[in-house]
C-alpha cells in the first residue's frame, strides 16, 4: 500500500481486522517520508505488519524507477526507527522453513533446529547430532520474501513493461471496471512469472507483452485459494489469500486506487488444500 494516502486508505480494508491507531498513522506518515528522503526512493510502499509474542514488526518496502530490480524491505517495531532487512537468499529460505513457531519480537533471537545424521555402514554406523541456528531477522526476511512471491497481486494493466525491461506504473490505467473486477483473470501476481514461461507460442499467441507479462491469478493451484468479495455496493472489491491468512487486497473499480496489505503472523496456511 502507497505510503502517501495509507491514513486513508487503510480503512479500505478495515472489515477484513486491520487497523491502525492514531498514533501509528501519525508515526508512519512522517517516517515513511524520511526514509524515501533519506534513500531516494521513487516510492515507499507500506507493506504490513506481523504480529509476534513479545513485540509486533511493521514491514516497509522501497522501490526505484523498475519495481521488480532494487526493491528494499525495512523493518520497524516503533514504526519510527528502520532497520534494513538482509535480502533473503535460496539458503536463508530453506533454513527459515526449520523454525516452527510464531515469532518471538527479538530480531536477535535465536532458533535452534536438530537434525540427526547416519555416519558410517555396518557395525561401525553412528548417529550424529547436527544443530543449525536460524536468526530470527533472516527467518523475517525470507516470509517476507514469501508473502510477496506467492500472493503479492495487482490488476491487470496496473503496470507495463518497457521495451528496456523495466516494470513501471502504467499511468493511462484508469482501473477495472466493476465487471471486469469480479473476475480473478484480472489481477497479476507481482513478480517475475514462472507459469508464463512454460505456455506454448499457441496459447501467448493474444497476450499483450506490454501487460501480460505476469501470471494470472485464475492459473494458481490449489483453486478456491482467493476469497473475492464486493463491499459498498459495488464500489469496492476486496481479494483475501487464504493460503496467507492475513493478506487484503483492495481496488475501488474505476479508479487509480488500489493497495495490498499483510496484518497476520507470518504462518503460510498448509491444511489449504484439506479445506477447499
Amino acid at each position: 500500500m502507497d505510503a502517501v494516502g495509507l491514513h486513508l486508505n487503510i480503512d479500505y480494508v478495515g472489515s477484513s481486522g486491520v487497523i491502525l491507531s492514531p498514533e501509528q498513522k501519525a508515526a508512519l506518515q512522517t517516517s515513511l517520508v524520511i526514509l524515501q528522503n533519506e534513500n531516494k526512493f521513487n516510492t515507499v510502499y507500506f507493506w504490513g505488519k506481523i504480529f509476534g509474542v513479545k513485540d509486533d514488526y511493521f514491514i516497509a518496502q522501497g522501490v526505484y524507477k523498475d519495481e521488480f530490480a532494487g526493491r528494499r524491505t525495512f523493518y520497524s517495531k516503533d514504526c519510527i526507527r528502520w532497520g534494513l532487512m538482509p535480502p533473503a537468499t535460496q539458503v536463508m529460505r530453506e533454513q527459515s522453513k526449520l523454525a516452527k513457531g510464531r515469532f518471538t519480537g527479538d530480531p536477535s533471537y535465536e532458533y535452534e533446529h536438530t537434525t540427526t545424521k547416519k555416519v558410517g555402514d555396518g557395525e561401525e554406523q553412528t548417529e550424529e547430532e547436527e544443530t543449525v541456528t536460524i536468526k530470527e531477522e533472516d527467518r523475517l526476511s525470507s516470509t517476507v520474501a514469501e508473502i510477496d512471491e506467492e500472493v503479492r497481486i495487482v490488476p491487470r494493466a496496473a503496470y507495463i513493461k518497457t521495451p528496456t525491461g523495466e516494470v513501471v506504473c502504467n499511468r493511462s490505467f484508469e482501473g477495472l471496471c466493476v465487471s471486469e473486477s469480479a473476475k480473478l483473470c484480472n489481477y497479476m501476481h507481482f513478480r517475475e512469472p514462472t507459469v508464463l514461461k512454460t505456455k506454448t507460442l499457441l496459447q501467448r499467441a493474444n497476450l499483450d507483452k506490454a501487460i501480460d507479462f505476469m501470471d494470472s491469478l485464475e492459473e494458481d493451484i490449489p483453486r478456491g485459494s482467493w476469497a473475492l468479495q464486493f463491499e459498498r455496493g459495488s464500489g469496492l472489491v476486496v481479494l483475501r489469500s487464504l493460503l496467507w491468512q492475513g493478506y487484503v487486497f483492495y481496488h475501488v473499480p474505476g479508479t487509480r486506487s488500489m493497495g495490498s496489505v499483510y496484518f497476520g503472523n507470518g504462518e503460510k496456511n498448509l491444511d489449504l488444500p484439506f479445506m477447499l
